[in-house]
């Protein structure tokens, strides 16, 4: 999962691997769904925290829908 991806990310390979927009990272890492480090305006995210918010979310149940 994730292979071709380095062990630490940053926003644009994270939103590439998810296939979501850049925005939508943000507000994931702003939200501390997705873990990650800022260091300045530069955020860097461990690949082992992109697989943990996957993981979790595979279990999420939205009943809203139903």
């Amino acid at each position: 999962m994730l292979n071709e991806y380095p062990d630490v990310m940053n926003v644009r390979q994270v939103a590439e691997a998810l296939h979501i927009g850049k925005n939508s990272v943000y507000s994931l890492l702003d939200s501390k769904e997705i873990g990650s480090r800022q260091i300045g305006r530069k955020y860097i995210i461990p690949k082992v925290c992109v697989v943990d918010y996957l993981r979790r979310a595979r279990y999420i149940i939205d009943y809203s829908q139903q």
